[in-house]
């Protein structure tokens, strides 16, 4: 159709020139002027209609760009080109249509995206975890994260996350090989005072460990955060920031989390028990920007309490049984227990540098269940405090680390250590590296020599993609 149209037209338009151009001369006008200017009008006439004609094609070009014209094989098609003199027609290849995706449901907005963190450790590795003698690990390149995930916004108030992790297995829970699901779930937030989240996500315990991993100012929590915290649960949680309404410029002054979960770690089907484990947290920043934009004051509180079953690993993210030789491993309950944890948090920044600190406590006790108790009740405390300087703005960063666990099993089996770091954001956390030198000692180790060294040594480096 598009090939006829510009056919004709042009016809019609070398019919009208050809036409004026040979009438007698002498019958139309008196002079030469009069002929010449008669001439000169027609083809001013012909050129404006060539411009209309070339601005119709242009325009059916760009309606028909996503339709074009195919032959039956479906794999060539004929294009119509104008060079300033003449109409050319040729068959060119398909161009296909651009690929795209479209989401399923209504909502306003959706978003892929994920990271990957890869790791380099040298020396005694995870040591500061309390993975020496028999519980050691070796040198190694690790996949510490390869995730990925899609969030979206519901017009209804909803929003969710779905987000799995392909990172190579952590050797501490048989759960937790290859991949696996890390965050599921699905937030209604219409009142930002009173929202409700169900599905799979951190249990709102620890200020480091709720911090997300892409942002730490150092490579891995610290050993206190994974012993004690409770990690990832599936539950629900009311939560919110009750000052959002009334006060809208301080809203960040309050806000509270209070959730139950099964307590039984992520991605489990079944509860161990008829039990739950309840969570609760609070937080206040008291200022925001008093000493400079971007400075603020942030104080935090947690509780826990949980009812668990025997056979229930109660030191999810890393390690709190304390072995022979003062090593640690995951705690998996030898009986059954009631377990109640508290922590308190602080984060300060002004400018360049902030100041990060936390303690926390876990008291556990056996309960009797078709027997005797199947193991002593004891107390695990630890602390941590961060400081991080920028050397260069928002570029270069130095920090410094001082933590300590105690987990309360054997007597003298605390575990200290140092921490120093740089971290060098090439495109602020999208893109990153970081390098930790870790020296770790044990005082189990110390007052009992014959099990071996006490002090050890660990540099682990980093690289981390976020898109």
């Amino acid at each position: 159709m598009l090939k006829k149209f510009i056919l004709r037209a042009a016809g019609a338009s070398l019919a009208v020139f050809v036409s004026l151009a040979t009438q007698p001369l002498g019958a139309q006008t008196a002079s030469e002027s009069e002929r010449i200017e008669k001439l000169e009008r027609a083809v001013e006439a012909l050129q404006k209609r060539n411009a209309e004609l070339e601005a119709e094609v242009s325009g059916l070009k760009k309606r028909t760009a996503f339709a074009p014209e195919l032959t039956a094989e479906g794999k060539v098609k004929t294009k119509v080109t104008y060079d300033g003199k003449t109409y050319v027609e040729k068959a060119v290849v398909e161009e296909k249509p651009p690929v795209y995706v479209q989401q399923r449901g209504p909502e306003l907005k959706l978003v892929l995206g994920g990271f990957i963190q890869m790791n380099f450790e040298d020396g005694d590795v995870s040591a500061f975890e309390g993975r020496f003698g028999e519980t050691a690990l070796k040198d190694r390149f690790r996949l510490r994260r390869a995730r990925i995930n899609l969030t979206g916004d519901f017009a209804e108030q909803f929003d969710f996350k779905v987000e799995g992790d392909f990172e190579n297995s952590d050797g501490l829970n048989s759960n937790r090989t290859a991949f696996e699901a890390t965050d599921i779930f699905i937030n209604w937030h219409q009142f930002p005072w009173a929202q409700i989240k169900m599905g799979q996500w951190k249990a709102p315990f620890g200020l480091e460990q709720i911090t997300p991993d892409t942002t730490l100012y150092t490579i891995e929590r610290t050993l206190p955060t994974g012993a004690i915290t409770p990690e990832r649960q599936i539950g629900v949680q009311l939560w919110g920031k009750p000052l959002a309404i009334i006060w809208p410029d301080r809203a960040d002054l309050l806000t509270y989390y209070a959730g139950i979960f099964n307590g039984n770690g992520r991605n489990t089907t079944n509860n161990d028990n008829n039990n739950f484990m309840y969570v609760g947290r609070l937080e206040s920043t008291l200022f925001k920007d008093v000493f400079g934009k971007g400075s603020y004051l942030k104080l935090g509180a947690d509780v826990l309490n949980s009812r668990d079953d025997k056979g229930t690993n109660i030191s999810q993210s890393l390690t709190l049984l304390v072995n022979d030789d003062g090593s640690l491993s995951p705690f998996v309950l030898p009986g059954a227990d009631e377990r109640t944890a508290w922590s308190v948090d602080a984060w300060l920044r002004m400018g360049p540098f902030d100041l990060i600190g936390e303690f926390l406590q876990e008291h556990v006790h056996p309960r009797s269940v078709n027997g005797p108790p199947g193991f002593d009740a004891f107390t695990t405390d630890g602390f941590y405090v961060t400081g991080g300087y920028y050397l260069l703005p928002k570029k270069l960063q130095a920090v410094v680390q001082w933590q300590y666990l105690n987990p309360g099993q054997k007597g003298d089996d605390g575990l200290y250590s140092i921490l120093a770091g740089l971290n060098y954001y090439i495109h602020g956390d999208n893109l990153k590296l970081m390098v930790n030198y870790i020296h770790t000692w044990s005082d189990f180790r110390q007052a009992n020599p014959e099990f071996g060294q006490d002090q050890f040594d660990e540099v682990i480096g980093r690289m981390q993609l976020m898109f």
